[in-house]
């Protein structure tokens, strides 16, 4: 498909600047648990529901829910994932609203607690496996509206061309989107500038959300958000080589439409 021949993309852009979408400054906690494919897609699905909407919602999609209930078809849980069917996942089961570990904001808040991913701070540091959570159907007591009520669904969704270009315009036109890659040691010291790996072996595969891009001293980046906390990398975010396919970065790009109003499309009239 060809690019849209009237949009310019700028040198840098960067989705933190929309202030009526507070989730795009956003980092979280996956835990001692290996959620990084239920909270990249998280991520960019409450990202995209704001701005689709133009500030007008804004919803703090559920880790857990995709988490807990999205079992066995996304992922045996805290071991990893697949971002391309959580994302089918939205479009055809939903998922509800649910904050940060024990920050009460939602239908299903993160149950597992924060920690430190190898870097030293207030936080226990991470440990092995965390036990994945039930798959509760139900709000949290107190919560205003049912678990079905409360439910976002998506439109579509869809894989983006490993291209530089297709990537910058699907987040300029749509939002920040759901990106994978292969982790290295050498990443795990990360505090500044733009990242590429140079050494250390290679640790597994990661998922984060991409939401933005530019340039520094003459380096291009991706502008990544991770969820291992902001004790770690730059208040959480960091920055990697763009153009080149680093660690695999531009290859496995997940993304989707909201639907509005929140009901599946099998439902709507």
């Amino acid at each position: 498909y060809l690019p849209d021949r009237g949009i310019r993309l700028p040198e840098h852009f960067d989705w933190r600047q929309q202030i009526l979408c507070p989730t795009t400054r956003q980092i979280r906690d996956q835990g001692s648990c290996g959620s990084c494919w239920a909270f990249a897609a998280v991520g960019a699905i409450s990202d995209r529901i704001c701005i689709q909407s133009e500030g007008k919602v804004n919803a703090e999609i559920s880790a857990e829910d995709l988490l807990s209930c999205c079992v066995p078809n996304c992922s045996d849980g805290c071991s990893g994932g697949f971002a391309a069917v959580a994302w089918d996942y939205w479009k055809e089961q939903g998922l509800v609203t649910g904050g940060e570990y024990g920050s009460n904001i939602g239908c299903r808040p993160y149950s597992i607690p924060p920690c430190e991913h190898h870097v030293n701070g207030s936080r226990p540091a991470c440990s092995g496996e965390a036990t994945v959570p039930r798959c509760r159907r139900h709000c949290e007591t107190g919560y205003t509206r049912s678990y079905c009520k409360d439910k976002y669904y998506g439109a579509t969704s869809y894989s983006v061309s490993a291209n530089e270009t297709q990537i910058q315009l699907e987040i300029y036109r749509h939002g920040p989107v759901d990106g994978s890659l292969s982790m290295y040691t050498d990443i795990l010291l990360y505090k500044t500038g733009v990242y590429h790996h140079v050494t250390g072996e290679m640790l597994g595969g990661h998922s984060v959300k991409m939401l933005g891009w530019g340039v520094e001293d003459g380096t291009p980046y991706w502008l990544i958000a991770n969820s291992w906390n902001t004790d770690w990398g730059d208040n959480g975010f960091f920055k990697i080589l763009r153009g080149s396919n680093e660690c695999g970065i531009e290859s496995e790009i997940i993304a989707g439409q909201p639907s509005f109003p929140h009901t599946p499309l099998s439902k709507q009239p």
